[in-house]
């Protein structure tokens, strides 16, 4: 049976993922954008990666979760501009607490393998929005994308490479 590989991505971050993790899996495979998946029946073992948007699940990724992927076998993936520092104010923690969770709760109708969270390049236009927030949590996020730039980074593709095999070894 075939294995799939599946993402949306607005920057591109969530794609690098994506190719890395296609790479990595050995035998019959396939690759696509979420919006161009009609079902899962047939592969073996979806992976589906998707972005981080504001502080939760890219709606279309949860909905894609909820709906398509419900009983069946999936590896998650995600990226995100943010990354656990004890430095960061603690309602930045809380906030990456509660993306996590949100990533949980949409795939509770699947069987979920594992989880991939990868730091991702925060926007220009996004950072520039965060900045002209009036919310100061809003405007942190925003001054921290020269922290982004060049993730995902080699190290961090590696290791979604050695994900995929874990996965590939789980199914």
């Amino acid at each position: 049976m075939t294995v799939l590989v599946t993402y949306m991505s607005q920057t591109g971050n969530t794609r690098k993922v994506a190719e890395a993790i296609y790479e990595a899996i050995v035998g019959e495979k396939e690759i696509k954008p979420m919006d161009q998946v009609q079902g899962l029946d047939g592969y073996e073992l979806t992976f589906v990666g998707f972005p981080i948007h504001q502080f939760g699940i890219a709606k279309p990724a949860k909905e894609f979760l909820e709906s398509k992927a419900r009983g069946k076998k999936v590896a998650l993936f995600y990226t995100h501009a943010s990354w656990s520092d004890p430095s960061l104010p603690p309602q930045v923690m809380e906030l990456i607490k509660k993306f996590r969770q949100s990533v949980t709760d949409a795939a509770a109708g699947s069987t979920v393998l594992g989880t991939f969270d990868c730091r991702g390049e925060l926007g220009e236009a996004v950072a520039q929005g965060c900045l002209k927030s009036p919310d100061p949590l809003v405007q942190t996020f925003g001054k921290m994308r020269p922290m982004t730039l060049g993730h995902p980074d080699a190290e961090e593709i590696s290791a979604a490479k050695a994900f995929a095999r874990d996965m590939m070894a789980k199914k």
